[in-house]
């Protein structure tokens, strides 16, 4: 099973970026939908792991018509050491958008479809970013792991 190319919640979709959306980003331009702050950083960051047409490729977090952040994978799923497919996800929103949910609800929305298709999903989290360790709880992801080359926790959410 692939994860649809739009996941849609109660209050949001998640399409997958589109080569403009990527150009756009690389390029610095804005585009009609976007939030002021966006793309931050970390979705400029992201935006090298795109690749057209892959289900597992980053996504925008739209409310309404306005984009608040991103939402994707890593890469596609691998096998893990104990057999189970697994791959990283990463999340984050404008600063303006933090606080009502949104990242919590992007989150849930992926994990219906990872879950369906058996892939077990991490992250990566900075110790310190309790706003984010929140969203991980309130998101299944139990299993610590310890941490990364960067400091930060590694966390998975058992199948």
């Amino acid at each position: 099973m692939v994860l649809p190319a739009v996941v849609t919640t109660e209050r949001l979709t998640l399409p997958l970026w589109t080569a403009d959306d990527v150009a756009a980003m690389r390029d610095g331009v804005r585009r009609p939908g976007w939030h002021a702050a966006f793309p931050r950083p970390d979705d400029r960051d992201a935006a090298t792991l795109w690749r057209d047409g892959d289900c597992w490729s980053p996504r925008s977090i739209v409310r309404g018509t306005t984009v608040l952040g991103s939402i994707g994978f890593f890469g596609p799923p691998e096998v893990a050491d104990d057999g189970v497919e697994e791959t990283e996800v990463g999340y984050g929103l404008v600063d303006e958008a933090h606080g009502w949910g949104f990242a919590t609800e992007a989150l849930r929305g992926v994990l219906v479809h990872t879950d369906a298709a058996g892939v077990r999903i991490r992250a990566s989290v900075a110790p310190e970013n309790k706003p984010s360790l929140r969203v991980l709880a309130k998101c299944g992801f139990t299993q610590l792991r310890g941490a990364n080359e960067d400091g930060e926790l590694v966390m998975a959410r058992p199948l």
